[in-house]
């Protein structure tokens, strides 16, 4: 007779405000391979420093052919998540990769306990995810940043840059 099955689940009344985030970031050029290894310590760097709210995160590899790496994350809230990523050195990276994605592609999905999804896109040269069921929109207006995306009219706090500072720039 086989063994039985350890079936096992989770008690997840401690966490009501808990957020998963799937992050991922897919070379599409060579330059990308040098913009992906320099990233990755400082990612390590980041989490090794226990930001405030971060229950778990975990690395992971979505494909090797191309190469396309990411990360799942546990927070305890929206709002830790969100005040880590608008600290050092997050902010940098954010606002650098906007400027200039480095021959690379990057994207988030998050999803709420309490309800509620969204995601965003960035420079990733085919659909993945939700992107390849639902309608994709450009990130603008009340798409452009997760807390409006999620939350609907909600002022979000502001970001690396702004909206017109993304899309009116000159390079």
């Amino acid at each position: 007779m086989p063994p039985k099955v350890d079936r096992r689940t989770v008690d997840l009344s401690p966490y009501p405000d808990l957020v998963v985030i799937y992050l991922g970031m897919r070379v599409n050029a060579w330059t990308g391979f040098r913009t992906v290894a320099g990233l990755g310590p400082q990612i390590g760097a980041s989490v090794q420093d226990r930001p405030d709210g971060l229950l778990l995160h975990e690395s992971l590899i979505f494909s090797l052919f191309p190469p396309h790496i990411g990360m799942r994350q546990y927070w305890r809230d929206f709002e830790s998540l969100e005040r880590w990523s608008r600290s050092e050195p997050h902010r940098r990276w954010w606002r650098d990769f906007l400027r200039d994605s480095g021959g690379t592609g990057f994207w988030h999905e998050t999803y709420f306990m309490r309800g509620g999804m969204e995601a965003i896109y960035d420079d990733v040269p085919y659909s993945i995810g939700m992107g390849r069921f639902a309608v994709l929109k450009p990130a603008r207006g009340g798409m452009f940043s997760a807390r409006q995306r999620a939350k609907g009219s909600e002022e979000a706090p502001p970001g690396p840059l702004t909206e017109d500072e993304l899309y009116t720039a000159t390079p």
